[in-house]
């Protein structure tokens, strides 16, 4: 499928059946921990890059394709909201079935009224807020021209104000750049003018573009979870496993989810193997065959080798 990918898991939704919205990459931001890499060149106005009927029928052949799937979540391949036409796949999804719809954006583009008017039927929306200063969000989220710290915030105690649903909000915790008193306060302060359900507490596990980016020490992590507990419930999410039992193309399934994010080679293998019921060496023959395509590489990151997408360029 071009737009569909998954189902994946993670503890804060489940099994996620992914919806990609996005050309790679299109997005506001060129975060210093992006696992996409990074933002060549700066996207800040909405458009429908693909046919939305399009996507719809793919969303309801993967309804029927995969069944227990506990969300459906809107995530493109750089910031959601960028596609214009989104609340009408929204509704319609909802037609379609009770699976709740849940999306991850970065928020940037929540100060304006009709992005949160297309995100009002959504049953959960998770934004990004990596700081509680101007300077670092620049130093982290870097965004394009024209979109500054203030407005991403007054975007999202608007949106707060409107939304009746879940709003769960995404802190990226870096060691060394966010993780101090001093800046996890300012956060809490932020954070409080917001009002969000719940913090969602998330760490660069996952390889970055910049090499300043850095995993949060444990006396760090437990820190953050302190001092912004204060003000809101926050959740340290469990990694969650990826399961590739029901693909029917286990190399077109791992290449819809690796050119979303990478993946750590142990978590694919694992998940390869419960498809041939433990047969390691046929887990390992087949991840073989998938590297010998030249569509991956592997890259090294914290110690653990990850599955990313080999670029066209090289």
């Amino acid at each position: 499928m071009k737009y569909i990918f998954g189902p994946v898991s993670s503890k804060r939704l489940g099994q996620s059946l992914g919806v990609d919205l996005l050309p790679p990459k299109s997005c506001t931001w060129n975060c210093v921990y992006c696992q996409l890499g990074k933002t060549r060149k700066f996207v800040t106005e909405r458009q429908e890059f693909f046919p939305r009927e399009e996507i719809l029928g793919e969303i309801r052949e993967a309804l029927a394709l995969h069944k227990g799937v506990d969300w459906i979540t809107f995530v493109g391949s750089g910031e959601t909201m960028l596609y214009k036409g989104i609340g009408w796949l929204i509704a319609e999804v909802k037609k379609l079935t009770t699976t709740p719809v849940a999306v991850i954006t970065n928020g940037s583009l929540l100060y304006l009224p009709e992005v949160r008017e297309e995100l009002l039927q959504a049953d959960a929306v998770l934004p990004s807020l990596n700081a509680g200063s101007e300077a670092l969000h620049v130093q982290i989220d870097r965004p394009a021209a024209g979109l500054n710290y203030q407005q991403h915030i007054d975007g999202l105690v608007a949106f707060r104000r409107e939304y009746k649903g879940r709003l769960w909000i995404e802190v990226m915790l870096l060691g060394g750049i966010n993780d101090s008193d001093a800046a996890l306060r300012d956060l809490a302060t932020v954070l409080k003018a917001i009002n969000p359900d719940m913090v969602h507490l998330v760490l660069p596990t996952r390889p970055a573009p910049e090499q300043e980016v850095h995993l949060p020490s444990e006396e760090r992590i437990e820190r953050a979870i302190a001092i912004l507990s204060e003000v809101t419930t926050v959740v340290h999410p469990l990694k969650g496993s990826m399961d590739l039992k029901g693909a029917p193309d286990l190399l077109h399934a791992v290449t819809d989810i690796v050119s979303r994010h990478p993946v750590q080679q142990r978590e694919l293998q694992k998940a390869i193997e419960e498809c041939f019921a433990g047969e390691s060496d046929k887990a390992s023959a087949v991840m073989q065959q998938m590297l010998a395509t030249g569509r991956f590489k592997l890259v090294e990151h914290n110690g653990e080798p990850y599955w990313v997408i080999q670029d066209s360029g090289e």
